[in-house]
């Protein structure tokens, strides 16, 4: 083992775990880092030729971290030489830590090689061997991710691939992030990513995985088996109805309440897909695009998804595996 620097042998003596102590040492022991390292190691440079690459799995946690914490390239750079925490889960010392060109680098790679997808992919494979994802059915549903409308940068214009949106009496100007999830676990197995602009039944096609038996939307979907993409696909539609078809019968006919009793109960299940859009916006505290365009908002977007598939069953990962529950 190698020897400790004194920062590192003060923090090792402190007793309190901080919450970011806890979510690394559960990340540690719940992320398929053999299967995401077999994914991207087919396309890491091997450092020939000159100064050797920093190890894969170094680049692959500190990619996580970025993207669990919020971390710019330079903050990234700057939290890895201040923070011994952050060093001991990238498995880095203070004597070579990758500079912000490096980080942006490596994030390049994953892009030009489409391998956020892969990403979730290998975790949701991962959790499917351990009876995770049962595939019967699919919850669709989107959620706006703001831009910045400014002009004060250097091209003088906002992102030209972001558009504006209007939602009740409120207009939003950025992205639009669709997924698919399973509607027993909730986890996510399907994104896409869109201007705000773009209507959500366009991309349920791309949504679906085509094993499912029942698919679940709300009332912005409301005629998406009748477009021609879904002519010969075999499921059952639950699309919420909207109020106004059966707030014409009154609230007290019978007629009304049994209507609203059929769509609690829609909406009991639907609910299931809110869950990994308050992962990635409260626990990862995403609510802005990172980037300008739709290919780099895109695989991280992809990314947090993946990560936050791990997140919403860690506590059943941790149990069946024999681990103490943190």
């Amino acid at each position: 083992m190698k020897q400790l620097s004194f920062a590192d042998a003060e923090y090792a003596g402190k007793r309190k775990q901080t919450r970011k102590e806890l979510f690394l040492i559960e990340m540690d022991q719940v992320v398929p880092w053999k299967g995401l390292i077999a994914l991207i190691e087919p396309h890491y440079p091997k450092g020939e030729g000159g100064r050797p690459a920093y190890p894969l799995i170094a680049m692959l946690r500190v990619h996580l971290m970025q993207n669990g914490f919020g971390y710019s390239d330079p903050a990234m750079e700057e939290a890895l030489y201040e923070t011994t925490l952050l060093r001991q889960f990238a498995g880095l010392s203070l004597e070579r830590i990758p500079d912000e060109t490096t980080l942006l680098n490596f994030r390049r790679l994953l892009e030009k090689h489409d391998l956020a997808g892969g990403i979730l992919e290998v975790i949701n494979g991962y959790l499917g061997e351990r009876g995770l994802s049962l595939r019967q059915g699919t919850l669709v549903d989107t959620t706006l991710i703001h831009a910045p409308s400014s002009t004060k940068n250097q091209d003088g214009k906002r992102d030209p691939e972001m558009h504006s949106t209007k939602k009740g009496n409120q207009y939003y100007f950025g992205a639009k992030a669709h997924i698919g999830a399973d509607d027993e676990s909730g986890l996510v197995h399907s994104v896409v990513v869109t201007a705000a602009n773009v209507a959500d039944v366009t991309q349920v096609d791309q949504l679906l995985h085509g094993e499912e038996n029942v698919v679940c939307a709300d009332t912005g979907y409301t005629g998406v088996e009748k477009r021609p993409e879904h002519e010969d696909r075999q499921v059952i539609w639950q699309i919420a109805a909207r109020r106004s078809a059966y707030k014409k019968h009154g609230k007290h006919s019978v007629l009304y309440k049994q209507i609203r009793t059929i769509e609690r109960a829609k909406a009991q299940v639907r609910a299931k897909v809110e869950h990994p859009f308050r992962v990635i916006k409260r626990q990862f505290r995403y609510t802005r695009v990172h980037f300008r365009g739709l290919v780099k908002n895109t695989a991280q977007l992809v990314t947090l998804f993946a990560l936050s598939n791990l997140w919403m069953v860690r506590r059943h990962l941790l149990t069946n595996a024999g681990e103490v529950r943190l």
